[in-house]
């Protein structure tokens, strides 16, 4: 039995500028994987990409997290272009995995299940129904809100949201993810109608400005701490919601549990890839949020 299963494809993203031309892993389930890996809890990992892309997951285990690799005719391959303004940038998906089923995944136990569709078609209604009868299910939506037409990312909404969500126990998305799912801007308006479509608890990020968890009826306001410097915010909510999902598991509140992830998040953004921290690290940035924001009051 695990603690915390992830669910999602690794993707191999080539990044085009006009000085390289770089390969490298990325993902919900890479950043996520990354991130959970200091926070001694039993976690796995389970993905799927193509035999020629194995080297990802040969990196993963290097560092000591536990992965269960399924065959897929293809890697997801997101291909970004930029010319001179990092601004604009043009992006390719030429390739796209095979969808996770029910089979792959029927011997896996574990307390809590994070899901990190990248597309629309990656994790079946019928696999978070599957999981839910064995666990808690977690769910980051961006994926739900995307898919490929002749190469190209498409926003989309969920068409299957209504019979899926009553299944989510844990709902991450942004704000603008949550105005696609729920048609209103209002982060609380948006929070309440996602939990009479039966979702328990919502985590809505708002970048820069924190946070926003809604469970049983009560807000909680999650400050953002401010970073000493911006260098790479691919993967903050991931990393988010990896030290959230820690602290619900080991019982605490969710105030507690959201400025913790808030934390971590700041040092994800402070330097490039993956978050590299330690528990000891995020609980020390938390404390100094806190000193900073007391100051300021």
């Amino acid at each position: 039995m695990y603690d915390i299963c992830c669910i999602g494809h690794i993707t191999h993203d080539k990044v085009v500028t006009t000085k390289s031309v770089v390969h490298m892993a990325g993902g919900t389930s890479f950043y996520f994987s990354n991130a959970i890996r200091n926070m001694h809890i039993k976690y796995t990992l389970v993905t799927a990409l193509s035999r020629k892309d194995i080297h990802f997951v040969s990196d993963l285990r290097a560092k000591g997290i536990d992965v269960n690799v399924l065959p897929s005719t293809h890697t997801v391959y997101f291909e970004n272009i930029y010319s001179g303004n990092m601004d604009h940038r043009t992006q390719r998906v030429p390739q796209t995995a095979d969808p996770f089923t029910v089979e792959q995944l029927v011997d896996v136990q574990s307390k809590i299940f994070h899901l990190g569709p990248l597309l629309a078609h990656d994790i079946p209604v019928e696999l978070i129904k599957d999981l839910a009868s064995r666990g808690i299910v977690s769910l980051d939506v961006q994926g739900y809100l995307r898919k490929v037409e002749n190469e190209k990312v498409l926003a989309i909404d969920w068409t299957d949201k209504r019979e899926a969500l009553p299944y989510i126990d844990i709902l991450k998305a942004n704000e603008f993810e949550m105005e696609v799912l729920t048609g209103v801007k209002d982060v609380r308006e948006g929070a309440k109608i996602l939990t009479d479509w039966g979702v328990k608890e919502v985590v809505i990020t708002l970048g820069s400005q924190g946070s926003v968890l809604y469970k049983d009826d009560v807000f909680y306001e999650i400050p953002a701490f401010l970073p000493k410097t911006i260098e790479d915010a691919t993967g903050c909510g991931d990393t988010y919601m990896a030290g959230y999902l820690y602290q619900r598991l080991q019982g605490a509140a969710l105030q507690d549990a959201g400025e913790f992830a808030a934390a971590m998040a700041t040092i994800k953004i402070e330097s490039s890839g993956p978050f590299t921290g330690s528990k000891e690290d995020v609980v020390k940035m938390a404390a100094h949020g806190r000193k900073v924001m007391a100051v300021n009051i």
